[in-house]
């Protein structure tokens, strides 16, 4: 494994805050060999979602807490986003093939956070797909993702190693088998998000733009451009939002949810920010009625103060020499 071209300093920043997850001691050896087990549920006819814990990283759920989605066609499997390992992407490419009785003939990567993207040596490189961004971001950043997920995961990431999508997608519509597909790319969570609404079922699969019952993480977010993002999808007529994380459901809930955990700890930080607070005072504030009661919802709202901080006093302090006093 190597960090790249990263600093010393952007690698530990990478590490302690972009992985949704405390550090834990590595090096434990484990006697049994390390099996996933994913259970689909069924949200539409030909459409079943794995769901991922609501929790951070760590070596006790394999990293394995992003939702994954599995569609059938008649031309085979079709995925969004392959989980946090090779074992992983192995073991879903072996679900979807049981699931729909064949190949797999696309599978779609979201972004390109490591929960959501380190399976992807499960499946043969020509069928992953995703945006130019997810490309250069898992490019530039993976290596760094990979050194903080051995450390975590330990084992579970055993011969993973970080793999590019090699068809690069722009917003438009695939015809897969029958499945009439529309590919939606957006931006907010990270640099370049992509969300899929499968028009045959109705199901809207917004990758990490939404989370539900699980505080959304912030730490390549433009939380104005992802507001933008939320009201495009809301202005879809999807019968069913699968999230990023947490469970599918048909009342749009997790894009007002997600929308509002925005909204409040944004106020909040700013408020915070104005008042003089270093961040560690930050992170101790009492949360809005609203959102404390979300799984993570005081781990994440820390986060947040940890990479929007940095932003405002580089927007509102004074600068001498080009450095924020």
């Amino acid at each position: 494994m190597n960090r790249g071209s990263l600093s010393r300093r952007e690698f530990a920043a990478i590490a302690a805050s972009a992985i949704a997850a405390p550090l834990l001691p590595a090096f434990v050896a484990e006697a049994d060999p390390l099996t996933y087990s994913l259970k689909p549920q069924v949200v539409a006819d030909g459409v079943w979602m794995i769901a991922g814990r609501p929790e951070a990283v760590t070596f006790e759920n394999g990293g394995a807490i992003a939702n994954i989605v599995i569609l059938d066609s008649s031309d085979g499997a079709i995925i969004v986003d392959t989980g946090p390992s090779r074992r992983f992407g192995e073991t879903l490419s072996a679900l979807a093939k049981s699931l729909t009785g064949k190949g797999v003939a696309r599978v779609y990567i979201t972004h390109f956070h490591p929960d959501h993207a380190f399976g992807n040596q499960g499946f043969e490189a020509d069928v992953v797909a995703s945006t130019q961004g997810v490309i250069d971001g898992l490019a530039r950043d993976g290596a760094a993702f990979s050194d903080a997920m051995y450390y975590i995961a330990r084992d579970w990431m055993r011969g993973t190693d970080v793999v590019l999508p090699k068809t690069i997608l722009k917003s438009g519509a695939e015809t897969i088998g029958g499945r009439h597909l529309r590919i939606i790319t957006l931006a907010g969570h990270t640099a370049s998000d992509l969300a899929v609404f499968d028009e045959t079922s109705g199901v809207l699969i917004a990758g990490d733009l939404a989370f539900l019952d699980r505080a959304p993480t912030t730490p390549h977010a433009d939380l104005a451009v992802w507001r933008t993002s939320l009201a495009t999808l809301g202005d879809i007529d999807a019968k069913i939002i699968a999230p990023g994380h947490g469970p599918a459901e048909s009342s749009k809930r997790a894009l007002e949810q997600t929308r509002l955990w925005l909204d409040e700890i944004e106020r909040l930080i700013v408020e915070c920010f104005e008042r003089g607070l270093d961040m560690t005072e930050a992170m101790s504030e009492p949360l809005p009625p609203s959102i404390a009661q979300i799984a993570l919802a005081r781990y994440e709202f820390a986060r947040s103060v940890q990479h929007i901080y940095p932003k405002l006093e580089a927007a509102r302090l004074p600068s001498v020499g080009g450095r924020a006093l």
